[in-house]
C-alpha cells in the first residue's frame, strides 16, 4: 500500500486526483504500479486500477490475472472493479473507502455478489487514513 500511496502522490503532483494503485503476482513480485491518468491521457477509463490491469496483462500476455491482489489507496469504482471481476484477480486491498463510487462494499459490492462468475477477497482500511488524508487534502486545494 506504501508502494500505491506513492503512485497517487505523484498523481496529485500532475494535477490528477491522487488515487494509486499496484498489482502484485501471488509470488510478491509487483507486475505493475501507477496513478490516476485520466486528465493527462484524456480518457475517463484511465483510473490507477485499470492502468495496472492493463500494464500487468500485456506483460504477462494474458487477459487473466489470477492469483494476483490489487492495492489501491481508494475504494475501486464499479468500472475497476467490474474489471478486476472479468480478470479473474483474487484479492482487492484498498485504503480510503468512496461512499460515492465505491464498488467493494460502500455503495455497492462486487467482490462478493453471487450473480458474477467469480468472487474477490477484500481487505478494506488498509493505511486508511492516509489515503483519506491525501485524497482530501488534493480537494480541499481546489476549493
Amino acid at each position: 500500500m506504501r508502494q500505491a500511496l506513492a503512485e497517487a502522490e505523484k498523481a496529485g503532483q500532475r494535477g490528477e486526483v491522487p488515487v494509486g494503485a499496484v498489482l502484485v503476482a501471488e509470488d510478491g513480485t509487483v507486475l505493475a504500479a501507477d496513478g490516476n491518468r485520466t486528465i493527462e491521457l484524456a480518457d475517463p477509463s484511465a483510473h490507477a486500477e485499470m492502468l495496472v490491469m492493463r500494464a500487468a496483462a500485456a506483460k504477462l500476455n494474458n487477459y487473466r490475472l489470477p492469483g494476483t491482489t490489487l492495492y489501491a489507496t481508494v475504494e475501486p469504482c464499479i468500472m475497476c472493479l467490474g474489471a478486476a471481476v472479468h480478470a479473474r484477480i483474487a484479492r482487492v486491498v484498498f485504503g480510503a473507502p468512496d461512499p460515492k463510487w465505491g464498488a467493494a462494499g460502500s455503495m455497492y459490492n462486487f467482490c462478493t455478489d453471487s450473480r458474477l462468475n467469480h468472487c474477490i477477497e477484500t481487505t478494506a482500511g488498509v493505511l486508511a487514513d492516509e489515503c483519506r488524508e491525501l485524497i482530501q487534502a488534493f480537494f480541499r486545494e481546489r476549493r
